[in-house]
């Protein structure tokens, strides 16, 4: 796949509706499309006679995310199905508003899931999973082949499938956040992300489920690693608006030394400082855009940003964007308004072209004889 205006590949990535199928054919076009994905399962749906479903997949490199929202239905995995066919995958699924409940009982354990949980399930083991009554079932699927998953013991994962996680907080708002930000802006990523994208997955996957399974502390250092320069990210993403925020307390609220800190960011070229700076730079240059925020002077902005002087951040806004804050407003707000009066002239033009058009009686171009 292409993106049309540079040319440049981007992300695999297909999409599924029912829209364009007959009624009659959307069931079991939908039962294929998830054995595709997933593997082959009992579908059955209150709604099988009016079904729809729409569902994106995004391919990385040896595991792939699929958006979805459909009508009530439920799954089922059964002993049958496996001897007959198993991808060996471990599935998770993270569960976004719009959702109802969805029930699952696996692996002895039984759940109910609502928006912003996380449930596994093994296709090597039977499952039922089912959604609310006439609810939608809106959420996001992630697929990864369970031989990828660096775990200390692959039987250790038997105590978290069908387990109700949080979403919400710790390796789970971690993951939550990367899934649904890869999802929206899946053209902003190139097929050479692929890779990367891959490895940041599994690796919150992983410590996700080392978290639940209190092992992390038998992951690979690499993969600790990882997941605490991402929890750091995350955690100055959160509280950079407090002008207390620094490099320092950064690794205070982590129980590392700065030192430490510092070593850890190394690699990601950049350093703790700058990354607290960039964050509230360019949230300070978003609301200097904001019409809504006009009557806010500057200064407001910035110290709402983060930024205790204002002399400090006119010069680091001007530093990263060529520009002062005011001139950045100004340019901004000029170029808004003449948009805005484009606007109004085509519309204009547009209902004068209308009433026109009524006046004369006749639309045709071709001359009077």
């Amino acid at each position: 796949m292409y993106d049309q205006g540079e040319g440049k590949p981007v992300l695999a990535e297909s999409v599924f509706h029912t829209d364009a199928l007959a009624r009659s054919d959307r069931f079991d076009f939908w039962r294929e499309c998830f054995a595709r994905t997933v593997a082959p399962s009992e579908i059955t749906s209150p709604r099988a006679d009016d079904f729809w479903a729409r569902q994106r997949l995004v391919h990385l490199e040896d595991a792939w995310l699929w958006p979805v929202s459909l009508c009530a239905s439920r799954y089922r995995r059964t002993p049958r199905l496996i001897r007959q066919s198993d991808p060996e995958l471990l599935h998770m699924s993270l569960i976004l508003p719009g959702s109802g409940a969805v029930h699952v009982d696996h692996n002895g354990h039984r759940s109910v899931n609502v928006p912003y949980d996380i449930y596994f399930l093994d296709t090597s083991r039977p499952y039922d999973v089912s959604s609310d009554g006439d609810s939608p079932l809106v959420g996001m699927g992630v697929e990864i082949p369970r031989s990828r998953l660096q775990l200390p013991d692959a039987g250790a994962l038997s105590g978290l499938l069908g387990r109700r996680l949080s979403g919400r907080r710790g390796f789970g708002a971690l993951l939550t956040q990367f899934l649904v930000q890869l999802s929206d802006e899946t053209g902003a990523y190139e097929l050479s992300d692929a890779p990367r994208l891959n490895g940041v997955l599994l690796d919150l996957v992983a410590g996700l489920v080392s978290r639940e399974l209190e092992a992390e502390a038998a992951l690979p250092p690499e993969t600790r690693t990882r997941n605490l320069v991402l929890t750091i990210r995350s955690f100055i993403l959160r509280n950079f608006r407090d002008p207390r925020l620094t490099p320092q307390t950064v690794a205070a609220a982590h129980h590392l030394s700065t030192r430490h800190l510092h070593r850890l960011f190394q690699p990601e070229g950049v350093t703790v400082a700058a990354l607290i700076r960039h964050r509230r730079l360019e949230q300070a240059r978003r609301e200097l855009a904001d019409p809504a925020l006009l009557d806010l002077p500057v200064q407001a902005i910035a110290a709402r940003c983060g930024f205790t002087a204002s002399a400090h951040f006119s010069r680091a806004f001007r530093g990263a964007y060529g520009v002062s804050p005011s001139e950045y407003r100004q340019a901004e707000y000029q170029q808004q308004a003449e948009y805005q009066q484009q606007a109004e002239y085509r519309q204009q033009a547009g209902l004068s072209t209308v009433r026109g058009t009524g006046r004369r009686g006749r639309t045709s171009a071709t001359p009077a004889g």
